[in-house]
């Protein structure tokens, strides 16, 4: 009898184990773009990645209508800030205008748009507990 229970226990850890390792999902969307040209492109930074290349999680969706909407799954808790661009032209950068004025659409989580490039205290939130709904305007 004990045995089972033993077992039933340790069953029972490894399934709550596993649901606790899923994470959070962070849906993302995008609903004012001025063209379908190209695709929107994300990624999730924490404070060491922010604005120092890939994130730690990426995506791309086309655009359709003018909107986009895109999803990270199996975020860990913790605080991130977003990046997205409007990749127009597809070739995988920002592309800039001789003055250094971004030629192409972007914006980052809590929609802060500021001159100068983006800065990690303004764009930073936190997953906790719960799935989040998050609308980013370019």
């Amino acid at each position: 009898m004990k045995k089972l229970v033993l077992v039933f226990t340790f069953a029972l850890s490894t399934v709550f184990s596993f649901a606790q390792n899923e994470g959070i999902t962070i849906t993302v969307t995008v609903d004012n773009l001025t063209s379908d040209k190209g695709v929107v492109a994300f990624a999730l930074h924490t404070e060491d990645t922010f604005m120092k290349g890939a994130g730690i999680m990426n995506a791309e969706s086309k655009i359709e209508a003018g909107k986009v909407i895109i999803t990270f799954k199996n975020v860990q808790p913790g605080e991130y800030a977003l990046l997205g661009l409007h990749d127009a032209n597809e070739n995988g950068r920002m592309d800039y205008r001789e003055n250094g004025m971004p030629l192409e659409s972007f914006g980052t989580s809590n929609n802060v748009m500021a001159f100068g490039p983006p800065q990690y205290d303004d764009a930073k939130f936190k997953v906790e507990n719960e799935d989040l709904d998050l609308n980013i305007r370019f």
